[in-house]
């Protein structure tokens, strides 16, 4: 590509009336765009009334666009165009544009220098002079094809023409036999006739084939109208099932509703029961942690307890003074020498048997603990059993326990309560 080609090929474009304004950097780069649409303009220039697929999206169908513009142009204008470069749609491709822009721009030349140099009517003009003349190039160019092949099927004979001469010289000259002539014309005259009666017998069936078809025809008009006088008479009629098929879809539509508002109601409850398990659940496991958390106080206490009277060399005047609530069982007065017989009993005893008189000791008390209540529920685990009012009067318990000792006064209900409930701890 050169610039003076670019340059001529913009100036051609803009003197042929091309409607976009083509810049010489536009062919720095492919671009397929512009050389269809300038191409698909030329086309059009040259005969308006063509179908080219103006569709490039794909590449098959920018391969078929530039091949049908080529065959176009190759028999239309006889202009030759190289595909490849027209394809790569860059500066090459200026140079077969080119070739069709010059044509153009040489006609529109010639024709200004010999009459009018007019502006847009002027072309409007000659585009419409054009037009009309399609029709007259069409004809034009099919008897130009015609004359073609005739003179080449008269050439063709012309060159047998030697033969012939000889022999139709040799066809004239030879004498006429009468009789060979008239069998001759005889035996034709008889084909003739033949082919006339079979052509007769051929019409003869045509006309009674359509006669038949007619019928045919006639009679399946008469069906037809009976069965549309009798669908007209179907539809007029009511069935007589009709008013219970009414009744039945009504009674049915019910139910439905009915069913309907039944399954919501029982996806409602099902929703509240799941509801109430849900805090029935998280309420149980809440006392549970509750009661676990006490448990594990006392048993605190209880192994405090246990440090301190296992202490030796502890004074018994230490211990009278101390109030008689705050002191452990094996410390009140009256069952020291108690504790100490149940000691000689247990050192005499096996261990299997101690083993099992400490864990019925707590169960004995726990029992003394919910005696007054049989009819409670016991919620709980395997690990033990709990009392949901336990649960409640437990927290109560302590709650004494705890303001009496802040009060330094020692109270009844705690004293009492406080052996139970570290007892049944230790069952646990």
């Amino acid at each position: 590509m050169s610039f003076r080609d670019l340059r001529n090929f913009t100036e051609m474009m803009r003197a042929l009336g091309y409607p976009r304004n083509i810049s010489m950097e536009n062919f720095r780069t492919p671009n397929f765009g512009l050389v269809s649409e300038v191409l698909l303009w030329l086309v059009k220039r040259y005969e308006p009334q063509t179908d080219i697929p103006s569709d490039v999206e794909t590449e098959q169908d920018r391969v078929f666009f530039i091949k049908a513009v080529a065959q176009f142009m190759a028999t239309k204008a006889h202009i030759k165009l190289n595909t490849k470069k027209l394809y790569q749609a860059d500066g090459h491709a200026v140079k077969e544009l080119l070739k069709i822009t010059s044509v153009l721009y040489n006609a529109m030349m010639t024709k200004g220098m010999e009459g009018s140099k007019t502006g847009e009517e002027d072309t409007s003009k000659f585009k419409f002079d054009i037009s009309s003349k399609i029709a007259d190039l069409k004809a034009a160019r099919q008897l130009a094809s015609e004359i073609t092949s005739k003179g080449a099927y008269l050439y063709d004979l012309l060159g047998k023409e030697v033969e012939l001469r000889k022999l139709r010289t040799e066809a004239i000259a030879r004498p006429l036999e009468i009789n060979e002539m008239e069998k001759v014309m005889r035996i034709a005259i008889k084909e003739t006739l033949a082919q006339v009666q079979k052509t007769k017998d051929l019409l003869n069936n045509v006309a009674s084939d359509e006669a038949n078809l007619e019928a045919k025809i006639e009679k399946r008009k008469l069906e037809l109208e009976r069965n549309r006088k009798r669908l007209q008479t179907l539809q007029s009629v009511r069935p007589a099932f009709m008013d219970e098929y009414e009744k039945v879809e009504e009674e049915l539509q019910k139910q439905y509703d009915i069913y309907l508002e039944k399954f919501r109601n029982l996806a409602y409850l099902e929703q509240q029961l799941e509801d109430h398990h849900r805090m029935e659940q998280e309420r149980f496991e809440e006392a549970e942690n509750t009661l676990r958390l006490m448990q594990n106080k006392l048993k605190e206490e209880e192994k405090r307890l246990l440090k301190t009277e296992s202490q030796p060399g502890e004074p018994e005047a230490a211990l009278s003074d101390k109030p008689a609530w705050s002191l452990s069982p094996s410390e009140r007065p009256g069952t020291g020498n108690d504790d100490s017989d149940i000691d000689i009993q247990e050192d005499d005893e096996p261990d299997s048997e101690l083993e099992e008189r400490r864990l019925s000791k707590p169960r004995t008390a726990m029992e003394v603990l919910m005696q007054g209540r049989p009819s409670k529920r016991v919620v709980g685990t395997m690990q033990g059993g709990d009392l949901d009012d336990d649960m409640e009067a437990a927290p109560a318990l302590l709650g004494k326990c705890k303001t009496s000792s802040s009060k330094k006064q020692p109270s009844p209900d705690c004293c009492s309560a406080k052996p139970f409930l570290r007892m049944g701890v230790a069952g646990y």
